[in-house]
């Protein structure tokens, strides 16, 4: 059976995806949840797309991974917990009615499904990437400021987040996510909430053969370091991925 090569485009342009996404910020939304619609996966699939990129993958991987992106949170749609598994499912079904070949919709369903931290585990490049970037989308951007919540400590921490970027280092194979925080939230306030995404992005960028380090306010945070016998070993100069505007 020949089968479609299904691009980022198609993908933006499909009817069934468009629905997903609109749904799974309406829903969101209505829960109190901080910005999940296409500012978000916007971000998660540029990144994802720059790292594999960055890390020396072909260019279908890289397409895969801008697609994966952009599909990763659809399962909200329908479900909040356990949403990537939801959400696996569904854009594998779509994707081969689009004409994908089965073997890459299993792929991107794979990476979808395991992009939660307390279920997700890193097994192909296109997963460690698409958790990285996901657990990397920390800025004031994802506040609605019309509901803006001072006590609530999501709405505050990102609030505080003036920049952040995701920076890979060939040479040193270091992955440095970078925030730049305003004293309205403090480091402790960001841990309460992402200490168990940066553990998934420690997993994520050794399964890519590099070191993740986590610095806040120029102090790094923690003390990663990947396990040897990792996977890739390139070289090159130091690549800032995602910085994000400063309001």
């Amino acid at each position: 059976m020949e089968y479609k090569t299904v691009t980022l485009d198609d993908v933006k342009n499909n009817d069934e995806f468009n629905a997903l996404v609109c749904g799974q910020q309406e829903y969101l939304e209505r829960l109190g949840y901080t910005e999940h619609g296409r500012r978000h996966i916007g971000y998660v699939s540029r990144v994802t797309a720059n790292i594999l990129e960055a890390t020396g993958f072909d260019k279908r991987t890289v397409e895969l991974g801008a697609i994966t992106g952009w599909v990763h949170d659809i399962g909200n749609a329908l479900n909040r917990k356990y949403h990537g598994l939801t959400g696996g499912v569904i854009a594998y079904n779509v994707l081969v009615r689009m004409g994908m070949d089965p073997a890459e919709a299993t792929i991107v369903g794979n990476a979808v499904g395991n992009h939660e931290e307390d279920v997700g585990v890193a097994t192909n490049p296109i997963s460690a990437a698409l958790q990285l970037a996901d657990k990397s989308d920390a800025h004031r951007s994802r506040i609605n400021r019309s509901n803006y919540d001072e006590h609530d400590i999501h709405d505050r921490v990102n609030m505080s987040i003036k920049k952040n970027y995701l920076v890979v280092d060939k040479e040193k194979q270091v992955m440095r996510l970078v925030i730049i925080m305003s004293s309205s939230s403090a480091p402790m306030e960001y841990l309460q909430i992402y200490l168990s995404r940066m553990v998934m992005c420690e997993k994520a960028a050794t399964y890519l053969g590099y070191t993740f380090e986590l610095v806040i306010n120029g102090v790094l945070i923690n003390h990663h370091r990947r396990s040897f016998g990792t996977r890739i070993k390139l070289r090159g100069a130091e690549k800032e991925l995602t910085p994000s505007e400063q309001e």
